[in-house]
Formats: structure tokens, C-alpha cells, sequence
């Protein structure tokens, strides 16, 4: 063990890093989504036999599974848990179906107060009460009364003090400083709200370098218990700009249940990941239209738009120069088509990626670890979550975020918390993470559904994990939000939506899709609009863009796999990006 300058902090093996850890303590794990998270830190603390802790962090994910696979965890307080374009998280569907953890479920600015409560060394904080879900009701928490409406409006979250906080930094110097770049998910607010921050790093540098990465952060070390030195800690995840995601190796990762720890992969291989993070959108464009015109020499492309790609192309027709779009995790369709709309007809068209830490991105390709190395070096800010909640979404000044779910019924109400299934048997889902929340703060309440039948739309939802509860527009000035629309677009027609009935109305069928087929696909007669139209097919410009320029590889197209197809199609887009991310190296 060796003292750091000042005595603050302690630069220290792996396992004596994760030997700080108790059973019995309160967790959080740094990171987000695909992003930064302390993998080596994590299968450490699986081995070390460490039980009873309470995992507290926004996202499950791999980190949870991880350590639920060891047995270390007996209460989740959570958001939202999924192995993000891999699939589902099966022990975490597992501890909650067979109720072998305790849960407590919250919306995303209920946990992020919790947190900042903590922080601030105050009992309570605020936080607006997301009027269209059963995610929780009132009761759990203090709330507001407002004199004037007469309705509970504002929630108090008791803080939510971590006692170990687990995080992966680029860097960290001889003092204990910590830095960290790129997407931060809310590793700003969690590592004041904890007793002892345990970090891994790349590497370890003299005092005074720290602060010159790319909108870096610096946490102090008087926050700083102990660090490890861990090249590739955050492997096969990311760690920008010292290497992109391995999706191949995330792949065989999470494959098995739990996640195995993977040895790091052959020395070429780690220096690819490492020349990816380098490249830049300008370079990865030009690789991308010089192979769609060499295809498209030796491939003939239908005229017709695909089911994928007439929503994607509907969906880029709804936004416009002024809007501010923010994409969701595992979100491929609204991505897509967020950047084909900045690509055709709005140029000033403002995209949030990696759940709101990259902001304001330029135009990229559709990508899967490289796009995030791109919005990394393009974005206007780097943030945490939770900075771009109170600056953005708390305001109303988002347009849209478009979101899917396992189900929506004729309300335009959404189910991502649990179905039963024909058999009867309850199957638990990932959760609401902040759909709770931007239902009613985003202008526009846009949903999806790539499958729809009448399990998927249905009369009635089992569970409302997020709807919206201010339609009028005055009700939403006064809230301090924009008027907007709540929408539906599914792989057979649109649905509008009608306040004053409260029901989605079916605006239009998409070509070949007759009026028996949609209503044999849902579970309620649908309302028609007067003069029942057909869906607007694509522009052949349109097509031509989405097809050559912005999702040459077709990820838009996992979201319509059936789960037996999904993997080799997953398979087949990495090893498309592979080869993309060689060639972009070899200009």
C-alpha cells in the first residue's frame, strides 16, 4: 500500500480496493449504460464473498447481474435494469419474479433527489411527482399540496446515503484526484452522496496534469478512499478516449448468466479499440459513403421502404430545426431517426445522447461502440444525467424523446414493469428508468411499437409505468412546460391522440395493412379519425439517405427481430462496424 500526497487517498491492489466494501453496505456503481463501468472493480468484489449489500444505482445492467450472480446483493434500489442491445437482464427478471430481493422501484428524478440529498447533508430534497404513474404513489414520500389546483404536485425524496461508491476513472494523480470524460452518468452527484469512493484507473500521473481531457471532471481527493491502478478496468465496456466498447466481446459476455469475466483480448485487438476512440466523424462519413456508392454498383436496392424503414422515416418527418431530441437507453429507431432528420431537413435539429451526458452531438452514422466515440469528441457538453435533467428536461425544453414499451393501451398508457403471460405466469420487465418523469416534461409524448399485436396494445395496462397527466395547454403553461402531442406509430399504422376522449385514435394505415388486420392486432376497437388516411410512404431522397448514409449497417432493424433472428443479426452488425472502423484506420 502506498500513501498519496497529502495522505487523502491510498493507491492500492484490486482487492484490497474492493476488501473496503462491508457486507451489509449501500452500494452504487459508476457508469452509464455501455459507458465507464468498473467491471474488473465488480467481478473482484463477487470473488471476495462480500454478501447483503443494497445495490443503489439508476441502472442495473451488468454490474448487477454480476454481483446478483454471486449472491452478494439482497436489495435493489433501482430505475431500470437491462443489458441494453443484448437483451434483458435474466437474474435480475429472476430475483424480482421469485421475490428473493427486496425492491424499491423510482423514478429517475426521485432517485436523482435522493442523491443530491445525500450530497447536500439535508434530510429531503424535491422533486416534481410524475403525475402519470403508479411506479409509486404519493404516500411513499412527504408531498406538496397546491392551494391553487388542489393536487399533489411536488415530491420530498429522503436522501439516499451510499456507503461504498464503485467507479472506473481515465485517470487519477499521485495525490488522489480523480478524472473522468465523456458520459457521466451520475457519478457527480453519487460520489459526494457516499461515505468512501473506490476507484479503478488507467493510470496514474503527476499532480497538475489532471483537467486536460476533453470537458473533463475532477473529483477531489478529500472524496477519494481508495484507487487501484486497472488498464482496461472498464473492459469490454468503454473508456474514452482510451478505447470504444468491444460489442463482440460484450456479446460472449453476456451470454451467460452471470456475466463471466473475460480475459483482455490479444494485443491487436486492445490497440483497435484504442485507434477507434481517435477517429472522427468527418473520417468515419467518408469510409460510409464510399462504401454505400461501391455497393450500390453491385446490389440492387429496392424501391419500396421496408416496415423499419417507413416508421424511421415517419419519425423523421416529426422534427424539426427547433427541436431537441433525446434518446432513451436501447433506443436504435429513435436514433435513427433523429439523425436522418438532421441529415434531410433540420441541420440544427439538437440530439442528448447516452441517456443526456453527450449533448447537442453532430451528424454521425449509425453506429454501435463507434458512435459513441463520436458523440464523445463532437458534443457540445459532457455531463452527467442528472445535469441534463435539471437544465433541460425539468424546464420542458425537450421536444421529444421516443420511446417504445411492452405495452400501451388505449389511453396511450405504458407498461414496462411486468405482463403475465398467456400462461399466467407474472414476467417481470426493466423498469420505467425516466419515462416516469418525461411523459408529461417533454412537449411531446411519442411512442413505438415495432411488433404490435394484441398483447402489445392493449385494452387496459397491468402496470402504468409512465403516461401523460397535463393534455391541456394551459395546464402546461402554468406547469411551466410547452403544449404538445402524445402519438403512437406502430409497425401497421399511426395513432393520434384525443384529449378530450382520452383514447388514441388511428390516423392512418400503413399501405397493405387492412382495417381486420390492425383490429385483429390490439386488443380494443380502436377509434377512427374522420377520413381514415394511409401512412406516407418515404421519399426516394429519404430512403437513399437512411440506406447510404446514416444506417448503411441496419441497426434500426434489431428492434423487428424476432428474438430467434436477433442474434445473428446482431452478430452480423458488429462485424459490419469491424470492418467499417479497419477501413476508416487504414485512410
Amino acid at each position: 500500500m502506498t500513501a498519496a500526497v497529502g495522505g487523502v487517498s491510498r493507491i492500492v491492489g484490486l482487492d484490497e480496493l474492493v476488501g473496503v466494501v462491508r457486507s451489509g453496505d449501500r452500494i452504487g456503481v459508476g457508469g452509464a449504460l455501455l459507458t465507464r463501468l468498473p467491471l474488473g472493480a465488480l467481478h473482484a468484489l463477487a470473488r471476495s464473498g462480500t454478501k447483503n449489500l443494497t445495490y443503489a444505482s439508476w441502472g442495473g445492467g451488468i454490474p448487477l447481474e454480476i454481483l446478483l450472480g454471486a449472491g452478494a446483493v439482497d436489495r435493489i434500489v433501482f430505475c431500470f435494469s437491462s443489458l441494453d442491445i443484448f437483451g434483458l437482464a435474466p437474474l435480475f427478471r429472476r430475483a424480482l419474479e421469485e421475490k428473493s430481493v427486496e425492491v424499491e422501484e423510482l423514478p429517475a428524478y426521485a432517485f436523482t433527489a435522493r442523491l443530491e440529498a445525500a450530497m447536500q447533508n439535508v434530510p429531503f430534497m424535491p422533486f416534481r411527482l410524475p403525475g402519470g404513474s403508479d411506479v409509486f404513489w404519493t404516500d411513499a414520500f412527504e408531498t406538496h399540496l397546491d392551494d391553487a389546483t388542489g393536487e399533489r404536485d411536488i415530491g420530498f425524496a429522503e436522501r439516499l446515503d451510499l456507503d461504498c461508491f464503485l467507479m472506473h476513472a481515465q485517470r487519477a494523480d499521485e495525490a488522489g484526484n480523480l478524472e473522468i470524460s465523456g458520459a457521466r452518468g451520475m457519478d457527480t452527484t453519487a460520489a459526494f452522496a457516499a461515505r468512501k469512493v473506490l476507484a479503478t484507473v488507467e493510470e496514474v500521473v503527476p499532480v497538475g496534469s489532471l483537467g486536460l481531457l476533453r470537458h473533463s471532471f475532477v473529483i477531489p481527493r478529500h472524496f477519494v478512499e481508495a484507487i487501484a491502478v486497472v488498464p482496461h478496468g472498464a473492459y469490454p465496456t468503454s473508456c474514452l478516449p482510451c478505447y470504444t466498447a468491444d460489442f463482440a466481446a460484450l456479446a460472449d459476455l453476456t451470454a451467460s448468466s452471470p456475466p463471466r469475466e473475460l480475459p483482455l483480448p490479444a494485443p491487436a485487438v486492445l490497440h483497435r479499440l484504442g485507434e477507434a476512440a481517435t477517429l472522427g466523424v468527418d473520417r468515419v462519413r467518408a469510409v460510409v459513403r464510399e462504401t454505400a456508392a461501391t455497393l450500390d454498383e453491385a446490389v440492387v436496392v429496392p424501391e419500396t421502404a421496408s416496415i423499419d424503414e417507413l416508421m424511421v422515416c415517419w419519425l423523421a418527418r416529426q422534427f424539426d430545426d427547433e427541436s431537441i431530441c433525446s434518446a432513451g437507453a436501447v433506443s436504435p429507431l429513435a436514433v435513427t431517426a433523429y439523425l436522418l432528420a438532421k441529415a434531410m431537413h433540420a441541420p440544427n435539429l439538437t440530439i442528448f445522447m447516452t441517456s443526456g451526458g453527450l449533448l447537442d452531438v453532430a451528424l454521425r452514422p449509425m453506429l454501435l461502440s463507434l458512435g459513441e466515440a463520436l458523440d464523445t469528441t463532437s458534443a457540445a457538453v459532457q455531463c452527467g444525467g442528472e445535469d441534463s435533467y435539471r437544465w433541460y428536461y425539468q424546464q420542458g425544453r425537450v421536444s421529444y424523446e421516443v420511446v417504445t414499451s411492452a405495452q400501451i393501451d388505449r389511453r396511450a398508457r405504458t407498461n414496462n414493469i411486468s405482463v403475465t403471460s398467456p400462461s399466467g405466469r407474472t414476467v417481470r420487465l426493466p423498469g420505467q428508468g425516466g419515462m416516469a418523469d418525461v411523459a408529461d416534461l417533454h412537449q411531446n409524448f411519442l411512442l413505438y411499437l415495432t411488433r404490435q399485436s394484441s398483447l402489445s396494445l392493449v385494452d387496459s395496462v397491468e402496470h402504468v409505468s409512465a403516461s401523460r397527466s397535463l393534455h391541456d395547454p394551459d395546464a402546461r403553461r402554468r406547469a411551466g412546460l410547452r403544449p404538445g402531442s402524445v402519438g403512437l406509430i406502430t409497425n401497421l399504422g399511426v395513432f393520434g391522440f384525443d384529449a378530450a376522449r382520452g383514447e388514441l385514435v388511428l390516423e392512418t394505415l400503413h399501405p397493405g395493412v387492412t382495417l381486420d388486420e390492425m383490429g385483429g392486432a390490439m386488443g380494443f376497437e380502436p377509434l377512427l379519425a374522420d377520413g381514415l388516411g394511409e401512412t406516407e410512404m418515404p421519399s426516394p431522397e429519404m430512403l437513399a439517405c437512411l440506406r447510404d448514409e446514416i444506417d448503411p449497417i441496419g441497426i434500426r432493424r434489431l428492434e423487428f427481430a424476432p428474438a430467434k433472428d436477433r442474434s445473428a443479426l446482431l452478430s452480423a452488425c458488429i462485424e459490419s462496424e469491424r470492418e467499417l472502423v479497419e477501413r476508416a484506420l487504414r485512410l
